[in-house]
């Protein structure tokens, strides 16, 4: 057996003394708001992204999915189809707004959103489609250009675990889509605490949700508080939202940001080491991305086989005795009471993610991972499955 040392979580965050020092630094800046450094990084992950975006930061990938669907129109009775392999936020958005999110079954090797499930789901009440780039793994935005084309449909990307991600030759968020969203939560590639970007090329689409992330306000705050001649005044123009992001927040989210390739590299390693390590035992390893792509390894997910001792609810368990953390991503939202009971969702309509969701389970992956900590997961599931 193990020997269980200090218990290992399923994931940490990677947060070193440059941060905790531009946190310091911008809380003793006086601006502890939306300021000069949410601009910063808003200017720098535009950069980062490519493909003439523009970046707007906001308090979390949730309220970025919210502003992102309000911006582009989305309204009471429309319909937006979406994965059913994903966080319940991917779909409660939609309710805010009045619409409703159709849901759909999704691919069996990438959990990514079945396009043909989602041709099946098109009335000529749906508005929009919500890809989500589950795990680090992009959706073919290719794939997503010619379903919106054949359906007349708007693009939000749930990016909140594609940062960095490359699909078909293009990093996610700098292809075609009407927006695309990331998180920043405290378990993601890079974090602020809490918080998200959503990026776009359109600068209508822009400009709305800089109003409408701060009450409808036709002014940034940052921009009427530096200013040396008096700058009261403002207009509401709409009803809006409080999903500003904080300048320490976004401090942090700038040094993330600058080493938001390096952590990338040591979740690709540890996922390698995973694969090396585990390939002889009855599991099915995640799906990699292509030879030019980039997968971002935001988690990395196992499906236990038939042949299995264990079930998956066991494995988990037998884990957590030999002090190892594990999570499930995602309890599919069919299998919700409220995504259930309110859209008479069955299992049976569902085929690949009820099956999935029976033997998969995701091991720690996190970027301050030690090669040690790696070995204790890897003889932890060896332990239970050998």
């Amino acid at each position: 057996m193990v020997a269980i040392e200090e218990f290992l979580p399923f994931a940490l965050p990677d947060i070193g003394d440059e941060e905790i020092a531009a946190v310091v630094s911008s809380m003793r800046s006086g601006w502890l708001t939306t300021g000069p450094s949410a601009a910063a990084f808003e200017r720098e992950f535009a950069d980062f992204v490519g493909g003439d975006v523009e970046a707007v930061c906001v308090n979390s990938a949730t309220a970025g999915l919210h502003l992102a669907l309000e911006a582009l129109g989305i309204g009471p009775g429309d319909e937006v189809i979406v994965p059913t392999w994903t966080f319940t936020a991917t779909a409660e958005v939609v309710r805010y707004l009045g619409a409703h999110p159709v849901i759909v079954d999704v691919e069996e090797d990438t959990f990514n959103v079945d396009f043909d499930a989602a041709k099946r789901a098109v009335t000529d009440r749906t508005k929009a489609i919500i890809p989500v780039h589950f795990a680090g793994l992009a959706v073919d935005p290719y794939a997503i250009r010619r379903f919106a084309d054949e359906h007349d449909l708007l693009v939000v990307e749930d990016a909140a675990h594609a940062l960095p991600c490359v699909g078909a030759g293009t990093m996610v968020g700098a292809g075609e889509s009407d927006a695309v969203v990331f998180s920043f939560y405290a378990t993601k590639t890079i974090t602020t605490g809490e918080g998200g970007m959503v990026v776009t090329r359109n600068k209508d689409v822009a400009a709305r949700l800089r109003t409408m992330r701060l009450h409808g306000i036709n002014r940034n705050v940052f921009d009427r508080y530096r200013s040396t001649k008096p700058s009261w005044h403002y207009e509401v123009v709409a009803p809006g939202y409080k999903y500003n992001l904080t300048d320490p927040a976004a401090a942090m989210g700038r040094v993330q940001l600058g080493r938001a390739r390096s952590m990338r590299d040591r979740r690709a390693e540890l996922a390698a080491r995973y694969d090396a390590a585990l390939a002889d035992l009855p599991v099915k390893l995640p799906t990699h991305a292509g030879a030019e792509d980039l997968h971002a390894w935001h988690l990395y997910v196992i499906r236990l086989q038939e042949s299995s001792r264990v079930d998956r609810n066991q494995f988990i368990e037998e884990m957590a005795r030999l002090g190892v953390g594990t999570s499930v991503h995602f309890i599919p939202l069919h299998q919700h009471p409220y995504w259930r009971d309110a859209y008479e969702l069955r299992d049976r309509d569902f085929p690949v993610a009820s099956q999935n969701f029976t033997t998969s389970l995701s091991l720690p992956l996190f970027s301050s991972m030690t090669d040690a900590q790696s070995d204790r997961v890897i003889a932890a599931v060896r332990t239970v499955l050998a």
